[in-house]
């Protein structure tokens, strides 16, 4: 069982993920996470306990609305990290932000006011894990193969980056994850077809 988040003030990098290390498909889609369900409350959860968000323009580009993040849920400050603000539309809730990634997350995180900072861009995640500024990586893996999109973590040639698994008995343990096809899985014994 995972903990429940808590609001103290960290950045936070969190994402649904493909079982494949993607967190969104061809062209920034998301409509593979249409048929994946989450454990209840959980929106709640990261509603209660984020202060701001900070994304990067590709991902803004592709769903330029603030007031969707977790549908509509969550309203606060949106950062948009950007090498050209000058050519970003104007938002509500929405400031661009053209610095390095750590006076960023200095920004943002003034901004959460002891809350959280979610980083919703594999990009600037990337920047941030390099930097030192990551404080956790929170994943949720829906069971989808994508096969191609956008990977939450792209670093040809780098070092691999170990991590340790928060709230766990042993911090370096595996995560087993057991899934069937839906299209050719046999219905287990006991149970009704779908």
């Amino acid at each position: 069982m995972n903990e429940p988040q808590t609001a103290q003030g960290k950045v936070l990098w969190h994402f649904t993920m493909s079982l494949d290390g993607f967190v969104a498909g061809p062209d920034h889609g998301m409509d593979w996470m249409t048929e994946t369900t989450f454990r209840p409350s959980l929106v709640d959860e990261y509603v209660g306990t984020t202060g701001a968000v900070l994304g990067g323009r590709d991902g803004w580009d592709h769903y330029p609305d603030a007031g969707g993040v977790y549908g509509g849920a969550w309203q606060g400050p949106v950062f948009v990290l950007t090498h050209h603000p000058e050519d970003a539309a104007p938002a509500d809730a929405v400031t661009f932000l053209s610095c390095d990634p750590a006076e960023a997350v200095r920004i943002a995180l003034e901004a959460a006011g002891g809350k959280n900072v979610e980083v919703l861009s594999p990009t600037i995640g990337r920047q941030l894990l390099k930097l030192g500024l990551i404080d956790e990586i929170d994943l949720h893996i829906a069971p989808v193969l994508l096969g191609e999109g956008v990977r939450l973590y792209d670093n040809p040639g780098g070092k691999p980056i170990h991590l340790h698994r928060a709230g766990a008995e042993d911090p370096r343990s595996a995560v087993d994850v057991r899934y069937r096809p839906v299209t050719t899985a046999k219905t287990p014994a006991g149970t009704a077809p779908e």
